[in-house]
């Protein structure tokens, strides 16, 4: 039997379900926002730095003071991938592949704001939120052109032409710097953590945060490889495979599963922060249970809500959560300057949103939020691995479901 569904049924018969319930929007945010504008990276196009339909790619800097005039916080943007033509066709004509269609001004919230009492350790730090437009977290290195359809899978080039663009501004010359994302943001700080340390100051201190960017080479409860054959033809598609780690390249049968971070967080030498749910929502909608393992719609009602799942689905959800737990059990034990935030809420990415990142009713784990976990191991204030009791004990949760429009 398939060690999956045999902890699985084991833990059927010790599960009970009952937790508060929420649905929110997305859109949801902060009564007062911080509004910061864009800024193309005019010098891209020289450099081939282009979005999936060849527009220039962009960032939001909101500039740093007092204390924190010289520290730097980078965030990637998230959104999903393209790992074929007709999806990163679409994507082109959107906001996650142009930036002629995203918005010109962006929310800064959560690990982004600029208020001491919502964001107490990084609000006076210079603070960036890469746009992402390449659809394979910023890795691609491709071209593809038939003579009348030219996209440009160009993340890697991306990543380098903002790089290189803000260097002058400040950066360069940091004294504090961290690396964050969110969803394929967070599994792009697996890909660049390293290669953003030897920019920057040899002085520096430098580290990397992954928000919900923990994806998990699994089966989907089909038994099928659903994630990794998306990956496979990503990577494929977008040229990504020169642009992953080497010493994990040249390990694996397989180098395209160096796109998974279970695989390359061994080979990163900077410190580095997982924030994760163990019950990701992304994952468990895509990874654990996507559309063509579940053609029936059997687990509809419980993708929407956790109270309506069955004993088997809860059974289920609680392997998961086991399987991401023993995955990280090496960083857990051996990385003496790493943290974790691996609670069990239904959630996906709580650095960027205020009301999980730091606010009074905010997820917490032995009391302690996000927020204050992430800059006690920043800043070396005491240990800073967390790891919740599985669903539903955790009553502070703030269970977020997406409306089902993507990502």
């Amino acid at each position: 039997m398939n060690i999956f569904f045999f902890v699985a049924l084991v833990l059927l018969c010790v599960v009970t379900v009952a937790a508060p319930w929420r649905v929110v929007s997305e859109d949801n945010e902060e009564q007062h926002r911080l509004l910061v504008n864009m800024t193309l990276v005019k010098n891209a196009r020289a450099g081939g730095a282009l979005c999936l339909d060849g527009s220039l790619p962009a960032y939001h800097l909101h500039r740093g003071f007092g204390a924190g005039l010289n520290n730097w916080l980078l965030q990637f943007e998230g959104g999903g991938w393209c790992n074929d033509l007709p999806s990163c066709l679409e994507r082109a004509e959107s906001r996650r592949g142009s930036t002629r269609y995203m918005t010109k001004f962006e929310v800064f919230s959560g690990i982004l704001s600029s208020n001491a009492s919502q964001n107490p350790d990084f609000y006076n730090w210079n603070r960036v939120k890469l746009r992402y437009c390449d659809g394979a977290s910023f890795t691609g290195d491709a071209i593809f052109d038939n003579g009348t359809t030219r996209l440009h899978f160009k993340g890697q080039k991306i990543w380098e032409a903002i790089i290189h663009d803000l260097l002058p501004k400040g950066l360069g010359k940091a004294r504090k710097a961290l690396l964050s994302g969110c969803s394929a943001g967070g599994l792009a700080t697996f890909h660049h953590c390293d290669n953003f340390a030897k920019y920057l100051p040899t002085n520096a201190s430098v580290k990397c945060l992954s928000d919900a960017g923990f994806f998990l080479d699994g089966r989907d409860v089909s038994l099928n490889h659903t994630m990794r054959y998306f990956v496979k033809s990503l990577v494929t598609l977008q040229g990504v495979e020169k642009n992953l780690n080497r010493n994990c390249t040249s390990t694996l049968f397989f180098p395209d599963l160096c796109f998974f971070p279970q695989y390359v967080l061994r080979y990163i030498s900077t410190p580095y922060f997982i924030l994760n749910s163990a019950y990701d929502v992304f994952q468990f909608h895509h990874t654990l249970v996507p559309p063509s393992a579940d053609m029936h719609g059997h687990w509809n009602k419980c993708k929407l809500d956790p109270a309506a799942c069955t004993p088997l689905q809860i059974a289920i959800l609680q392997a998961f959560r086991l399987d991401m737990l023993a995955t990280l059990r090496p960083f857990a034990i051996y990385s003496g300057r790493g943290g974790m935030f691996i609670n069990s809420c239904f959630a996906h990415c709580q650095s960027e949103s205020q009301d999980t990142w730091f606010e009074d009713d905010s997820p917490r784990i032995n009391d302690k939020t996000i927020a204050e976990a992430v800059g006690d191991w920043y800043f070396s204030r005491t240990r800073s691995k967390e790891i919740d009791c599985p669903y539903p004990c955790d009553t502070t949760c703030h269970n977020l479901i997406p409306y089902p429009r993507g990502q």
